[in-house]
């Protein structure tokens, strides 16, 4: 399992990532197939698993994870994608999702991030397919809708992570917190009420919290528009407030301009929207890693220190150790190999899941339940300072 973890990392790295969001346009959907000249593993049964991702421009951690589950597996994996403007483009992921779901060996459908239009495009694969096995990472529809349609649900425990990040900003010297987003996303629950706790914290704690709005970057300006609201705003702030401003966003495209305006302003920067060491960071602080160091995470995380170092930085900036979102994927196609092999006591098998990703992270992780639901997992993940 860390081996296939260095391997996403790796490709990740080659195709110099810019984090969910970054400049690059919109990939197509990936072709079916794909497999590699190395070993493909191979399993006991005659079946594909669907996974579904975002583009590069909007999801390239998920992006290149999902094809790195098809070098590892082969043909048994079938790629699609779901369109940048999903907000407007609905019957597009519904369109494409049955896509894969008409192929009569997809047993699995793994999606990642199942942004809104993910219930839909999941009923009216139901009408057709009751035989498939749904597993659902970062759901970005209310989890009480969201919870009748997935098998099995990942989800960043963004409850815990509110007040998790205010502390952070503390314990690296915040005196002021920033909090960006818009308002499709405070329309999420999840989202909303790790912004209300993230703000009741910081005010227990003595912390200024500020909100502000920036584009969406599935509007009419795209990421481009967020990007550049990012790029000015950031220091706006940082002039209003002083270095000791710690910002955060809701959102992939504002974490590589995020991170460029902290570091060259001398500000905080306490973790991602999706926390990972390769979300942005490497392309923000301009690190060369050649295809040799790309999958080697103790390298990538001594260079961003180094970085931090350089700039004088050092204690300002922070993120995960696990690179969450590409976790999700790989654990949501392996736990679908287990499921479809009969290795599970029914569909979501808290114990096997736990297990999968313990290995991904390289070393144990508790997973908890929202609300009652035995099939809805929520992560938190310890964070790290450079």
């Amino acid at each position: 399992m860390r081996k296939t973890l260095a391997l996403l990392l790796a490709m990740m790295m080659v195709f110099s990532l810019v984090g969910c969001g970054g400049s690059e346009p919109a990939a197509e959907p990936a072709e079916d197939g794909g497999e590699t000249a190395d070993a493909v593993e191979e399993t006991s049964s005659n079946y594909k698993i669907g996974i579904m991702t975002g583009t590069v421009s909007q999801g390239e951690e998920e992006f290149r994870a999902a094809e790195n589950m098809r070098d590892k597996y082969g043909d048994m994996i079938v790629l699609s994608t779901y369109p940048d403007r999903f907000m407007q483009e609905q019957e597009t992921t519904i369109t494409n999702m049955m896509a894969m779901a008409s192929d009569p060996d997809v047993k699995a459908i793994v999606m990642v991030q199942a942004v809104p239009g993910a219930a839909a495009a999941i009923a009216r694969v139901r009408e057709i397919r009751d035989d498939i096995l749904i597993v659902l990472g970062v759901p970005g529809e209310d989890p009480d809708v969201i919870a009748d349609y997935g098998d099995v649900i990942i989800q960043t425990n963004d409850l815990a992570r509110g007040p998790q990040i205010a502390q952070q900003a503390q314990e690296m010297g915040a005196e002021v917190l920033v909090h960006y987003s818009f308002p499709r996303h405070m329309s999420y629950e999840m989202l909303a009420s790790r912004r209300d706790l993230m703000k009741e914290e910081a005010e227990r704690i003595g912390l200024t919290f500020i909100e502000e709005d920036a584009p969406d970057p599935t509007g009419d300006a795209g990421v481009p528009g967020t990007q550049q609201f990012i790029m000015e705003d950031v220091p706006r702030k940082i002039e209003e407030f002083g270095k000791n401003t710690a910002f955060f966003g809701s959102n992939c495209a504002m974490m590589e301009p995020m991170i460029r305006q902290t570091v060259e302003h001398g500000a905080l920067y306490p973790v991602q929207c999706c926390p990972s060491p390769y979300h942005a960071l490497p392309a923000a602080l301009g690190i060369s890693v050649s295809e040799e160091q790309a999958g080697d995470l103790d390298y990538i995380i001594t260079e961003i220190g180094n970085k931090c170092a350089e700039a004088d930085m050092q204690g300002r900036v922070g993120t995960w150790s696990v690179p969450v979102n590409m976790m999700y994927v790989e654990a949501g196609v392996e736990y679908a190999i287990e499921y479809l092999e009969g290795n599970t006591d029914g569909k979501a098998d808290a114990a096997v899941l736990t297990s999968i990703m313990s290995e991904i992270a390289g070393g144990d992780i508790e997973l908890s339940n929202y609300e009652g639901y035995d099939h809805f997992f929520l992560y938190l993940g310890a964070p790290i300072i450079f």
